[in-house]
């Protein structure tokens, strides 16, 4: 059979990967003592310096001229994100994640009513098959006989709404990225979750110890910059549903990206999930979805 490695899913790749590593500066940034909604501030102004100066090296508006959606995928996006952390403060780290890896199922489904996606078979299978590796390489505790009636309610609440808030953005991007130039999509949320965190953070602000931390707060905004740019491209070349199941990749680099890092050699179960992830990417690399 011949894979179909499009250059959308070689977006998705990069974007993956720049968002892997994202995770790990944020980790840096949180061990060197600066506060979660600190690190979402800098990556914000870092994201929204380099989207202003994309823009206006094109030539373009940094409002764009279908403000609605854009400031709808800003404020959806900001939404997703302080529900995201929200989960993470009531629910252990596996937990909050696997949950939260939910959003390409509901981006499957929510792209079928909003921007006409077939759905075929092996999408479904890819999709299968990627959430039970996504299971067992986090090993949230009912795998090993616990039960999720005995996790936190509202913390799985929160994880569900990021879940699905990230799912709306994702397909707001999707119907976005033929209307407006990635720079500005991507302008629109830092704009939004720059003063929300500011907010937030009120008098908790915690002043860098060393030129080390500055340098790693930089590169959280710069590859989420990566990131958002692998995502938004992306999502112009390829269907919505097909590319954020692609997406599921970023758990393999954090895979990698922990042990040469921070030392966290992964189990035989996480091993044998990240194996079954990408089974599940290629499924669906080798089948190109036909849009109706």
């Amino acid at each position: 059979m011949h894979m179909n490695f499009s250059i959308g899913l070689r977006y998705m790749l990069l974007s993956a990967l720049g968002f892997s590593l994202m995770a790990v500066c944020v980790k840096l940034a949180f061990e060197d003592g600066i506060p979660v909604l600190q690190i979402v501030a800098a990556r914000a102004l870092v994201s929204l310096l380099l989207s202003y100066f994309f823009a206006k090296r094109k030539g373009l508006s940094v409002l764009g001229s279908h403000r609605g959606l854009l400031f709808a995928r800003g404020f959806v996006g900001a939404v997703a994100l302080l529900a995201v952390y929200s989960a993470l403060t009531r629910l252990p780290l596996a937990e909050a994640t696997m949950l939260q890896y939910l959003h390409p199922v509901f981006v499957a489904v929510l792209a079928l009513f909003f921007l006409a996606e077939r759905f075929h078979a092996s999408l479904l299978g890819s999709i299968v098959l990627s959430l039970v590796g996504l299971i067992l390489v986090v090993e949230p505790s009912w795998v090993h006989g616990g039960s999720l009636t005995q996790l936190d309610q509202l913390g799985v609440i929160f994880a569900l709404i990021g879940a699905f808030g990230s799912a709306i953005a994702y397909v707001l991007v999707r119907k976005l990225s033929h209307l407006e130039d990635s720079s500005v999509i991507i302008f629109y949320f830092p704009l939004i979750a720059l003063p929300f965190s500011l907010v937030v953070l009120g008098n908790d602000f915690v002043v860098p110890e060393s030129w080390t931390t500055y340098f790693v707060l930089l590169a959280v905004g710069i590859f989420t910059q990566i990131g958002q740019e692998g995502l938004t491209k992306a999502m112009k070349t390829e269907t919505a549903a097909r590319a954020t199941a692609f997406s599921y990749v970023q758990v393999v680099f954090s895979v990698i990206f922990g042990w040469m890092f921070f030392a966290e050699v992964p189990s035989i179960l996480a091993v044998v999930g990240v194996v079954l992830i990408m089974l599940g990417a290629l499924l669906n690399v080798m089948h190109k979805t036909k849009v109706s």
